[in-house]
C-alpha cells in the first residue's frame, strides 16, 4: 500500500481518514512511562479526581503522537522521506480514557524542493477530534515527499533488487 506523492497532495485536499482508535488506560499509562512523563495528572488516579478534569488526562504528546500516526496508512506510507516540523501544535479540550480519536487532514501548502530532484515540501493541517466530533488535537506538519517519479524509480529498484536475491 502507498502513500501519496507530491503530485497527488494539491491545496485544499481534504481526506477523512477512516481509522479511528480508542485510547486506553493502558496507552496513555505506558506512554507516560515510555518517555519518562511522570505527571500525576496522567498516571494517579487520586491525584487526578481533585483537578480540574476530576479523573487522569491523556497525555498530550501521546494525543500528538497518534494523530500524526493516523494519517500515514491513508496518505504518506512509503511516501515521505520525513518530517521537517510541526508548528501550532494545539490542544483545545482535554482527551480521557475511553475517547475514540478520528482524524482529518487538509493540504495547506506545498512546492517543489529547492535542494532535492526527488520530492516536494508539503504542509498538512491534521485535526484530531473526539467522538463527540470536538477538536481535541490540531498540528501543522510539514513533510517531504517524494514525487511520482522517483516513487516509481524507488519500487523499481526495490523490484530489482528483490529479484537478484531470490537468484542468489
Amino acid at each position: 500500500m502507498a502513500g501519496l506523492c507530491y503530485e497527488e497532495l494539491p491545496v485544499g485536499l481534504v481526506i477523512d481518514h477512516e481509522i479511528r482508535r480508542t485510547v486506553t488506560e493502558m496507552d496513555n499509562t505506558l506512554f507516560s512511562a515510555l518517555c519518562y512523563n511522570c505527571a500525576p495528572l496522567h498516571i494517579d488516579a487520586e491525584y487526578a479526581k481533585n483537578s480540574i478534569y476530576g479523573q487522569r488526562l491523556v497525555n498530550s504528546m501521546f494525543l500528538l503522537a497518534l494523530v500524526c500516526g493516523v494519517i500515514v496508512i491513508d496518505s504518506t506510507i512509503g511516501t515521505t522521506l520525513g518530517n521537517l516540523g510541526l508548528d501550532e501544535i494545539k490542544f483545545p479540550n482535554p482527551v480521557f480514557h475511553g475517547d475514540t480519536i478520528h482524524v482529518r487532514t487538509e493540504v495547506l501548502e506545498r512546492r517543489l524542493s529547492k535542494k532535492r530532484t526527488d520530492s516536494g515540501i508539503v504542509t498538512f493541517r491534521h485535526v484530531g477530534y473526539n467522538q463527540r466530533n470536538e477538536v481535541v488535537c490540531e498540528c501543522k506538519r510539514v513533510g517531504l515527499m517524494l514525487t511520482l517519479a522517483a516513487y516509481k524509480e524507488l519500487k523499481d529498484k526495490i523490484k530489482a533488487g528483490e529479484a537478484a536475491a531470490a537468484k542468489a
